[in-house]
């Protein structure tokens, strides 16, 4: 008695399970993923012992190496920063904002900035720092 040879098989059998495969992974990717908001640009914040993040309703005011300043995302000037955040302060008085520097912006310039937000009416501001890797 002779063993039947296997029936050869189509190319679409064989494909099958590398798409199954691919659309698995998309939809792994998709709900393990998360989105981020990008910054107008790059910060590399100071390292920090502590792991507080930031809520999402708390605005943010951001300070590039080369000086440059941004809210929750937006560029600007520093006196146009100031009226927006007086803006914001005459809504919501208790409102806390977030500084997030580059860590190689000089100490100077931060000191600056927050005290151009206490002028704009801020009176709760956090620095944010990245958490230090062990």
């Amino acid at each position: 008695m002779r063993p039947e040879s296997p029936r050869p098989r189509n190319d679409e059998e064989r494909i099958l399970p590398l798409i199954n495969v691919v659309f698995l992974l998309l939809i792994f990717f998709m709900l393990a993923g998360r989105l981020v908001a990008s910054t107008p640009f790059r910060i590399e914040p100071p390292h920090s012992a502590s792991e507080e993040s930031v809520a999402a309703q708390e605005s943010v005011v951001l300070i590039s190496t080369d000086g440059r300043l941004a809210l929750d995302g937006t560029v600007m000037e520093a006196p146009a920063l100031k009226a927006a955040v007086a803006e914001r302060m005459s809504n919501d008085p208790a409102a806390r904002m977030h500084l997030k520097a580059d860590g190689r912006v000089e100490a100077t310039r931060v000191v600056a900035v927050m005290e151009l937000l206490h002028e704009a009416g801020v009176e709760r501001l956090k620095l944010l720092t990245v958490r230090e890797s062990r």
